[in-house]
């Protein structure tokens, strides 16, 4: 199954020369790269948030293997969506979906679903591919899974049967989360409440992400996902996580009074 981009050409450049020069713009040779267990990266279009997700690449070790956790922004499909077989057709080629790492995750959590319809029209994972094509070699194997549900227990499940499922792997994987976070408020009310987000974050503390998320009204739209990451990178053992780079969209067009929020953290 053949999975077409949703937002080439608005989001990112549907010209794979231009994609490509764009990416190249955005990376960097960075001299030690981190062999990460998780990160952080945002899913704006490039010219908002490419910056900050070109570091926050750049700077990690990247493995053939990773799972990639976006929200689901369309509302549409099963809660907690994964796609098990095919391919991603983006303009730099076809990334194609690690069907072992997948039907493994399927039966470690059963609450997990097999469907597409999630998938279609969403944004937050397509975003993130360029980026491990460009940095990452023709081996590379993915695996896509929208989260749809703010339940904690059961994105503490999830992440406990990623970690599990990573941890029994012969081979290294990158476990990803897609996300942005404080959208349409000012710049300075984004930047107070981003900062409360990003040290649930930094502290790897996936219950106090989502209280401070909720208590504090703060719009972080990939704040699930990021806590199945950091449920499953604790378990994994890990001991240190680093903020590379974070900005608003008024840093990009000068509209300070309303903005969205972009972070890219390390765990390793």
């Amino acid at each position: 199954m053949l999975r077409n981009p949703a937002v080439a050409g608005s989001f990112y450049p549907a010209d794979s020369t231009a994609l490509s020069d764009a990416l190249g713009g955005m990376t960097h040779d960075y001299p030690h790269p981190v062999r990460a267990l998780g990160m952080m990266a945002p899913h704006a279009g490039y010219v908002y948030s490419g910056h900050i997700a070109g570091d926050v690449y750049s700077h990690v070790d990247l493995p053939n293997r990773t799972i990639i956790l976006g929200p689901n922004h369309t509302g549409r499909g099963k809660p907690l969506a994964i796609m098990s077989d095919g391919q991603w057709q983006t303009p730099l080629g076809q990334a194609t979906i690690d069907s072992d790492l997948a039907n493994t995750l399927l039966a470690m959590d059963t609450g997990l679903e097999d469907d597409l319809e999630a998938h279609q029209m969403e944004h937050a994972i397509e975003v993130q591919l360029p980026f491990l094509q460009f940095l990452g070699n023709q081996d590379m194997r993915f695996v896509p899974i929208v989260v749809g549900t703010t339940d904690i227990e059961r994105l503490t499940r999830l992440g406990r049967a990623i970690g599990r499922v990573v941890a029994e792997s012969n081979e290294r994987v990158l476990i990803i989360a897609s996300s942005d976070m404080n959208h349409y408020e000012s710049d300075r009310v984004t930047r107070i409440k981003d900062n409360k987000a990003i040290e649930r974050v930094l502290d790897r503390n996936p219950q106090a992400l989502h209280d401070v998320v909720t208590d504090e009204d703060i719009s972080m739209c990939g704040f699930a996902p990021t806590i199945v990451m950091l449920t499953a990178v604790n378990l994994l053992g890990a001991r240190q996580a680093e903020l590379v780079r974070y900005g608003t969209s008024g840093d990009i067009n000068g509209d300070r009074d309303r903005v969205v929020g972009y972070a890219g953290i390390v765990i390793s």
